[in-house]
């Protein structure tokens, strides 16, 4: 069963990675998938969040900081030592390789967990801007098949611990201010807005 579902994975990252390519995703994909374009991003967002976004905004700026910490050290630390999947760039032939392959593991996608829980933790707040957020998201996970440096299985789990941190963090986040409302009284932004 395993076996099954590792042949599969790596057929759906050749069609991804070899048979869909085409000249605008060699420029679009690396670009989406750098690491300095996704931390300025991110940055933008948090001090928009904290100028622009008033009460809500600065909640927002703050969980962020703990749900970005903890999506990045679960992924990167904890799951990836324990998985210790190889990057299909060091063990497959015939990648094309659009970035460096990185001498970390594969299982699960940092950027995917990464982004998707920005993704989920902001759109729980924004509804509004839902769509955008995870229409990124996905193409930030899509993006690290098509260079070549993760399976499509990687990005899946990825985008899957990725909400779960992200519903994690607002559900928390819900659950203390309730307390410290019936403790102190009003005056804590609750969850309505979402």
């Amino acid at each position: 069963m395993i076996q099954e579902f590792l042949q599969i994975d790596k057929a759906l990252f050749y069609f991804f990675n070899v048979k869909i390519a085409n000249p605008v995703f060699d420029v679009l994909m690396p670009f989406i998938t750098k690491d300095i374009n996704l931390r300025v991003l991110f940055a933008l967002i948090w001090i928009g969040l904290l100028i622009a976004g008033g009460k809500r905004g600065r909640i927002v700026a703050i969980l962020l900081i703990p749900a970005i910490v903890i999506s990045d050290q679960l992924s990167s630390h904890i799951i990836k030592p324990l998985v210790g999947r190889i990057r299909p760039c060091h063990e497959l032939e015939g990648v094309r390789l659009l970035v460096g392959c990185g001498s970390g593991l594969s299982f699960p996608s940092s950027h995917a967990v990464n982004s998707v829980t920005v993704a989920t933790l902001v759109s729980k707040f924004y509804k509004k801007y839902s769509a955008y957020l995870f229409i990124f998201a996905f193409l930030v996970s899509f993006s690290r098949v098509y260079v070549g440096v993760h399976y499509p299985a990687d990005v899946i789990a990825g985008m899957i611990i990725g909400a779960i941190v992200g519903f994690g963090v607002v559900y928390l986040w819900i659950y203390i201010s309730k307390l410290y409302e019936n403790k102190f009284g009003s005056g804590v932004e609750k969850g309505k807005n979402f």
